[in-house]
C-alpha cells in the first residue's frame, strides 16, 4: 500500500489552524478512498491550538517563528534571529519526515518552511484566506507550485498561471450534521419561536464588541435573544457587569432565557450557535466562510488593528455578495448599530 506524507504549515492562529485541520480531514477522507497510507504532519508555531490539531490525527512538530511585518519595528530585530533558527530546524525535521507535498496556510512560521521545502524539491500548495494576501503568502508565492484563493481579488496579488479561486477550507465535522434552527435554540435554553442574534468575538473575544452589546442590551432584548460569546479574557467582566446592571435578564423561567453567555464556543458549540442564528454579529476574519456556509445574514465588524487592513477589505469583498452589512469600528454606536 502506498504511503504518501503531507506536511503543513501556518500562522498559529484559530484562521490559519483550522483550515488546516479541514485539510487534514479530507485528506483521511481521500486516503481511506483511494487505499493510502496518509501520514500528515504540521511544522510551525502552535500556541494554543496544538489540541486541536492533534484531535485531527495531525502530529505536531513545533517550529521557532518570527513575524514578518511591512513596517518598522524594533521587533523585527528580535524576530530575524527566530525566522533563521525557524528555517534550520525546518531543514532537520524535513529531512527525517521527507513529505511529498507541503500545504502552507501562511502566518507567522510559515515562510521559512515554505523556504525548506523548496530546498528539498517539494512541491508547495499555498492557500490565502484574505482579499488582501498577507506578506507571509506574497513571499512564499513565488516558491509555490500552485496556490489558491478565498475570494477573487486576492487573484491580482498572484501568477495568473498558477493560481486559482477555490473559496476556504472547512472543517466537515464543523458543517455536517447542522440541527435546524428551532433544535438549536431549543438546545441554548431559548425560546424556538423567538428571533436570535448570535454575537461572536472569537476566541480572544472583542471587547469593542462586548462593550457595545452591553450599552445595547436593553434595546436588543426588547426585539430579540442574544447569544453573546465574550471570550475567555473577557467573560469574568461582563458577566459582573451584566449581573450588576440587567440581573433579570440572567434569570430563567421554565429553562428559558432570552440572554446566554459563553468566554468561548468550542466546535459543537459554533456548529449549534450557527444553526441556531437568525442574524450573526462578528470579526471579519476567515470566520465568514463559516457564517456563508451555514447560509446565515451577518453584521460585520472588522478589526481595525488587523494587518494591513485586511478584515476591513474583506468585510467589503463579503458584503458585495449582500450576504452582509459591514460597520467600521468607528461607527459602532449603539445608535447606529440598532438602526441597522
Amino acid at each position: 500500500m502506498k504511503t504518501l506524507r503531507v506536511a503543513l504549515t501556518g500562522g498559529g492562529t484559530g484562521g490559519h489552524i483550522y483550515p488546516l485541520v479541514a485539510v487534514a480531514e479530507e485528506l483521511e477522507r481521500i486516503s481511506i478512498d483511494r487505499k493510502l497510507i496518509m501520514e500528515i504532519r504540521y511544522f510551525g508555531a502552535v500556541d494554543s491550538y496544538r489540541a486541536d490539531l492533534e484531535d485531527a490525527g495531525i502530529k505536531v512538530s513545533r517550529i521557532i517563528s518570527g513575524k514578518m511585518r511591512r513596517y518598522f519595528s524594533f521587533l523585527n530585530i528580535i524576530d530575524i534571529p527566530k525566522i533563521f533558527i525557524g528555517f534550520l530546524q525546518a531543514l532537520v525535521k524535513f529531512y527525517f519526515f521527507m513529505p511529498d507535498v507541503l500545504f502552507s496556510k501562511g502566518g507567522t512560521g510559515a515562510f521559512p518552511v515554505v523556504l525548506v521545502a523548496w530546498f528539498y524539491r517539494i512541491p508547495v500548495i499555498i492557500h490565502e484566506s484574505d482579499a488582501q494576501p498577507g506578506l507571509n503568502n506574497l513571499f512564499s508565492a513565488r516558491f509555490a507550485k500552485r496556490i489558491a484563493v478565498s475570494f477573487e481579488k486576492a487573484l491580482e496579488y498572484f501568477d495568473p498561471k498558477k493560481s486559482a479561486c477555490v473559496g476556504s477550507p472547512l472543517r466537515n465535522s464543523l458543517i455536517s450534521n447542522k440541527p435546524d434552527m428551532q433544535s438549536a435554540k431549543g438546545d441554548f435554553g431559548f425560546d424556538p419561536a423567538r428571533p436570535l442574534v448570535v454575537f461572536l468575538g472569537g476566541s480572544q473575544g472583542s471587547k469593542k464588541i462586548n462593550d457595545l452589546i452591553l450599552l445595547s442590551l436593553k434595546n436588543l432584548l426588547a426585539e430579540t435573544q442574544v447569544l453573546h460569546q465574550t471570550g475567555a479574557a473577557n467573560f469574568a467582566e461582563v458577566e459582573n457587569t451584566v449581573k450588576s446592571t440587567f440581573p433579570e435578564v440572567l434569570s430563567e423561567t421554565n429553562g428559558k432565557s432570552p440572554y446566554r453567555l459563553f468566554p468561548y464556543l468550542d466546535l459543537d458549540g459554533v456548529r449549534l450557535a450557527l444553526s441556531a442564528a437568525n442574524l450573526i454579529v462578528a470579526r471579519a476574519g476567515s470566520n465568514i466562510f463559516e457564517i456563508a456556509a451555514f447560509s446565515k445574514p451577518a453584521i460585520l465588524i472588522p478589526l481595525a488593528e488587523s494587518a494591513n487592513g485586511h478584515q476591513s477589505i474583506n468585510a467589503r469583498e463579503f458584503a458585495k455578495t449582500g450576504a452582509a452589512i459591514v460597520i467600521e469600528e468607528t461607527n459602532l454606536l449603539p445608535g447606529i448599530f440598532l438602526a441597522r
